[in-house]
């Protein structure tokens, strides 16, 4: 895509429906100086973070000490040392089966299961494909690189081997047939390639495996095998002693056979490691296959053979194993995930050497280990790379740009105290590549919530990610023991602690999550550790009868009726009880007032880092379970906690531990005060035949139940319409118990999906009034017709239109598309604020949009955002003295406020945005400024109000893959990009912008990928990236010594290119493989040259290895200068000494 092209063009627009505006109101908004252009923007990937999802291979290149790890969908990832990661993809994206290293090369082979091979250059910082072969008659089974060699051998499924050179990828016409490898007399074929190996000592003898038993040593030069050796058990794999006089076959009874080269007849040794040993001398039992087998050989002692599987079959639930067998010491180690592959890490690249293996590289399913082979026990070393992402299913996200600077030091320090100990005292030693050289030194944070009720506090500045801090919450509650203890409460059967949602404010480092269970906790964060003898409750009882209140008509665009000021009453009038109160059962069955979870009731120790302030808990009411929380704010300033769901909202004072305000959203639209409301009735629940109450959506089954959204559960977008209508049906008949918090994101994301896909243009008219909500559909479930609270925002704003004064407010924004304001009254600081109480009434509608409400912020006059004011951090624990030194450090810091609005004049913008919409409003007037449709045909996801080049905008993310922004205020359109269409339900609930052009989202369970939609960033990306290659000295070769050297003892070489190359063997068959070449060629790098930033960068490249270069030849230079310096000197001095002396005095 042509930046111009576009970008010009949205330069020249604004806003569709901004010339509707109101002409008073676009005066004034006139005023605002807008500097953001479409020249600022550009989108692209920049690194993508965690654990490789589904891996199924991986190689080790042991001079630049790089590890590269291939998966099922074509991903390859490639790591140094920590904070050194890169991320490649293969576009057919098959799994790729093997990878070899062109070992200090700066290169890599990859092998795919869509049979062909990829040559990869990692000499530059995003690598890329040089050439690419497609083989079309035969399958791919296993390839080899011998090291130092540009031949690649190539094993096929039929059993015939194939020759590649590396440098030119093309094929060599030179073929071992599988019919003259294996005897003549056999009748059967023997199977696909599963081994390829050269001879240590013998470069002209290959050793090859057959899947069926059969092993074959065969001469290169003579075109013949030279030994066969067979057993009567499938080979897995086969591993070479270093001195070329034996080799280890690995077989599918879990038995090891090890052959003498020059005795083929019968196998020297046959051991099974974890069979049964019969007394009377009989072939132990059979075992399970081991799947791998490494013989690595040392100076002073035994050697290693490392297996994988083998394990008994009697070993039912056993989990898998990786077997070290050193002497006669056999260790077992046990491992938390099945293995995918393992390679030993050795000090010598060179086959034919002692190997000195030194650690053991272990990739499972869902982690990477690292053993060390040097230390007694073989601990595990310390890994430093992000790989914990998914240890619990990640079920919310936020990012955090540009954060206060001693925040991630604070983080770091409380969660330095949760390392586990016993690693490897030793450095890791996957350490090659280098740091990139980037321009960002702003801090960055991720938090990340998990299904097991742990909070991840992640450092993510300058490109990298590192853990800081882990908070469990589910420590504050009680445990349940067995089955038979598990409390018949709960509203979700798995995963009770799973957070929902969180509200973090950086500054005053308070932080509050929602679970799924319904329940809210706050958070203070403390240097020092503390003993809470008993965790501060309050139980919240929400209810609201949906069945007899009508949401207000929402036609039109009309200015609300304001309502008159009212007085809030104590809270004593509305308060509920701050202790536990008693649950009750009702006569027919029904639960009341009893929470989802119970609170621990003995003291609760509490380590430095975040600690509980206070615990809210919604409680069933008349046997209906509480609803769960869809929104959450927290305000530090204020000391208040707002959370919201179907049933309305709650404040709550988390200093006076008191509950302010409990709602229905309905009630919002009424001007009267919320303290003189009648009580609502409970809503109306169905009896069932069992006497259990069900809910409006129905019950769920154990095996129906929602599944998280980590799960890699796809959207119905591209299926067809049965499966759509199944899916749909599917979710509205069990939305009672929830898994892992997505069962309401789920239906909704369906039904809208659907919707958008099937929508006509007859149905356009409809979808333009408001009478229609973001729900209505056929299918829709009747829970999505009720109206729920989507976001809040805490402001210190005009609550009325006849208001000239600011005074602290609350935005309620709700899922029909209603933004409400809340004005709250606060007594001054100290000790009244603990002593009086909050007021609070309702201000009624301030706008409607389209869809539900997103996101709201505030900006001053000048277009500057106003962040909700906040409380500057200090430590709760710490003594009085030195709280009021914090605080005098750090004062009290509210936005900069306009002075006080004269009649007919507005001092602030209220940005609103919502799925479909954004608005912009003044303030106190309540005048539309401005406004603009986003999408018609699609929905927002996810809209957030950032930071981009010292200005603000919105950053939209759309369900139809556009990323967009749009300017503030005047709402023009700036970036528009399809960029990722919603395939994924994890991506719609992780997706997250942040300030300074930041973004990222959850590709695969276990993965972050972050993009920048910054031209800044975009333009200094290569600097920003870390560097793989770095030029290193290969090892020299093992010495020969003087006696294998002159009785021919010693390795023996080849010259494969008078043996492979076209003279002597001719050409290959044009139908057996196709020659692609890569984007990373030369010929690709011709036509990628049409950018001055793409010649810049890769000009800069090759300066700074030819940079590089020159100053290793300075260097040396000035070595031999100071070395014949030296030499002359010492000569000089020598003459001096014996010039005048005779022969004799010598």
């Amino acid at each position: 895509m042509k930046k111009f092209n576009i970008r010009k063009v949205l330069d020249g627009l604004t806003a569709s429906s901004s010339s509707a505006a109101h002409s008073g109101g676009s005066r004034e908004s006139d005023a605002v100086q807008e500097t953001l252009q479409s020249d600022h923007f550009q989108l692209c990937k920049t690194v993508r973070h965690g654990f490789p999802y589904q891996p199924s291979s991986m190689a080790f290149d042991p001079v630049q000490k790089i590890l590269a790890v291939g998966t099922q969908n074509g991903a390859l990832r490639l790591f140094g040392r920590a904070g050194v990661e890169c991320y490649c993809q293969h576009e057919s994206g098959a799994a790729i089966i093997q990878l070899q290293f062109l070992i200090n090369e700066g290169a890599l082979v990859s092998a795919l299961a869509d049979d062909s091979i990829h040559l990869w250059n990692l000499r530059q910082k995003i690598p890329a494909i040089l050439h690419s072969l497609k083989f079309s008659r035969e399958r791919i089974t296993y390839v080899h690189l011998p090291f130092q060699s540009k031949w690649l051998y190539i094993g096929t499924e039929r059993g015939n081997i194939h020759i590649v050179n590396v440098e030119s990828f093309t094929l060599s016409g030179y073929v071992i047939m599988w019919n003259k490898a294996i005897e003549l007399s056999t009748k059967t074929h023997p199977g696909p390639v599963v081994h390829i190996s050269d001879h240590p000592m013998d470069e002209g003898k290959l050793l090859i495996g057959f899947e069926c038993g059969v092993v074959v040593l065969w001469d290169l030069k003579c075109k013949k095998a030279d030994y066969r050796y067979t057993y009567d058990e499938a080979i897995h794999s086969v591993a070479w002693h270093h001195e070329g006089k034996q080799f280890v076959c690995s077989h599918s009874d879990g038995s090891l056979t090890t052959w003498n080269v020059r005795a083929p007849a019968k196998a020297a040794q046959i051991i099974t490691p974890h069979g049964k040993q019969p007394k009377d001398g009989k072939k132990p039992e059979p075992c399970k296959p081991i799947l791998k087998v490494e013989y690595k050989t040392t100076r002073a002692g035994e050697p290693f053979m490392i297996l994988s599987g083998g394990l008994s079959y009697d070993t039912v639930g056993r989990r898998a194993c990786l077997t070290v067998m050193h002497g006669k010491s056999t260790t077992v180690l046990e491992m938390d995930y099945p293995i995918v592959d393992f390679l030993t890490l050795c000090e010598t690249p060179y086959p034919n050497d002692f190997q000195e293996p030194y650690a053991v590289v272990v990739l499972l399913e869902k982690d990477l280990v690292l053993i060390d082979l040097g230390q007694i026990g073989y601990p595990i070393f310390e890994n430093p790379y992000p790989l914990t992402i998914h240890e619990s299913p990640v079920t919310c996200c936020e990012y955090f740009a540009d954060c206060p600077a001693e925040l991630i030091p604070a983080l770091y320090s409380v969660g330095s105290r949760q390392k586990r100990q016993g690693y490897s005292k030793k450095e890791w030693p996957i350490s090659g590549g280098n740091w990139g050289q980037g321009t960002q030194s702003y801090p960055e944070i991720i938090i990340t919530g998990h299904a097991d009720g742990t909070i991840k506090f992640w450092d993510a500045s300058a490109l990298m990610l590192q853990v800081l801090y882990k908070l469990k919450t589910a420590k504050v509650f009680e445990r349940a023991r067995g089955k038979e203890e598990k409390p018949s409460t709960d509203i979700v059967e798995e995963d009770p602690f799973a957070i929902q949602t969180l509200s973090w404010c950086p500054e005053s480092r308070m932080l509050c999550v929602a679970g799924v269970s319904a329940h809210v906790i706050v958070y203070r964060f403390s240097k020092q550790e503390v003993t809470t003898e008993v965790v501060q409750l309050l139980e919240v009882r929400m209810q609201c009868d949906f069945s007899d209140v009508d949401s207000p008509d929402p036609g039109g665009e009309q200015t609300p009726t304001l309502p008159t000021p009212g007085a809030a009453s104590s809270p004593q009038e509305t308060e509920l009880p701050t202790q536990p109160s008693t649950g009750s059962n009702s006569s027919d069955g029904h639960r009341d007032n009893i929470p989802c979870l119970q609170v621990r009731s003995s003291p609760l120790k509490q380590s430095p880092g975040y600690q509980v302030e206070l615990v809210i808990q919604l409680v069933w009411v008349s046997g209906e379970p509480p609803q769960q929380i869809t929104s959450l704010a927290i305000n530090s300033s204020y000391g208040l906690v707002v959370f919201g769901n179907s049933s309305g909202l709650g404040v709550v004072d988390y200093l006076q531990k008191t509950l302010l305000l409990n709602m229905g959203t309905s009630e919002l639209y009424s001007p009267s005060d919320p303290y003189q409301r009648q009580p609502c009735s409970p809503r109306k629940a169905r009896q069932l035949s069992g006497g259990i109450s069900e809910s409006n959506e129905g019950s769920n089954t154990t095996e129906d139940r929602c599944k998280s959204p980590t799960s890699g559960s796809t959207s119905p977008c591209n299926s067809d319409d049965e499966r759509k209508q199944r899916f749909i049906e599917k979710v509205k008949f069990k939305s009672r118990r929830f898994s892992k918090t997505v069962a309401n994101d789920f239906a909704k994301m369906s039904r809208k999906i659907s919707q958008t896909s099937e929508q006509k243009p007859d149905l356009d008219a409809k979808d333009n009034s408001f009478t229609r909500s973001r729900s209505s559909s056929v299918t829709s479930i009747e829970r999505e017709s009720r109206e729920v609270i989507s976001a809040f925002h805490f402001c210190e704003s005009f609550p009325r239109k006849t208001d000239s004064l600011l005074s602290p407010c609350l935005l309620v924004g709700t899922t029909q598309g209603s933004v409400m304001m809340v004005a709250l009254s606060l007594s001054p600081g100290g000790d009244s604020r603990l002593q009086q109480p909050v007021g609070i009434s309702s201000c009624g509608t301030l706008v409607k949009l389209k869809g539900g409400i997103l996101t709201m912020a505030l900006l001053d006059s000048t277009g500057t955002l106003l962040p909700p004011s906040y409380e500057p951090w200090y430590d709760p624990n710490s003594s009085d003295e030195e709280k009021e030194k914090e605080k005098e450090k750090s004062r009290r810091r509210r936005p900069a406020s306009p002075p006080s609005s004269q009649e007919g004049q507005d001092h602030q913008f209220a940005v609103l945005c919502s799925e479909k919409q954004a608005k912009v409003v003044a303030l106190p007037s309540q005048t539309r400024i401005h406004k603009h449709n986003i999408t018609e045909s699609s929905f927002l996801l996810r809209a957030d109000v950032v930071l981009m080049a010292g200005e603000n905008c919105i950053a939209c993310f759309c369900a139809n893959g556009h990323i967009m922004t749009l300017s503030l205020p005047s709402l023009r359109p700036l970036l528009d990009v399809n960029y990722l269409p919603l395939t994924d339900m994890r991506i719609a609930r992780t997706f997250c912008f942040s300030n300074l052009g930041q973004a990222l989202y959850l590709t695969s369970p276990a993965e972050f990928q972050r993009i920048t939609y910054s031209q800044d960033t975009c333009n200094n990306l290569q600097e920003m990236l870390s560097e793989l290659f770095t030029p290193v000295e290969t090892p020299e070769a093992p010495n020969r010594g003087f006696f294998k050297g002159l009785f021919g003892g010693g390795a023996q070489s080849l010259d494969r290119e008078d043996l492979f190359g076209e003279t002597a063997s001719g050409k290959a068959s044009r139908s057996l493989a196709q020659h692609i070449p890569g984007p990373g060629g030369m010929e690709g790098m011709k036509g990628a040259a049409s950018g001055v930033v793409g010649d810049l960068a890769r000009a800069r490249i090759a300066l700074d290895e030819r940079g590089q270069k020159l100053g290793e030849l300075d260097e040396r230079t000035a070595a031999m200068m100071a070395s014949a310096d030296s030499f002359s000197k010492h000569a000089h001095d020598m003459m001096l000494k014996y010039k005048d002396k005779k022969w004799y005095q010598l």
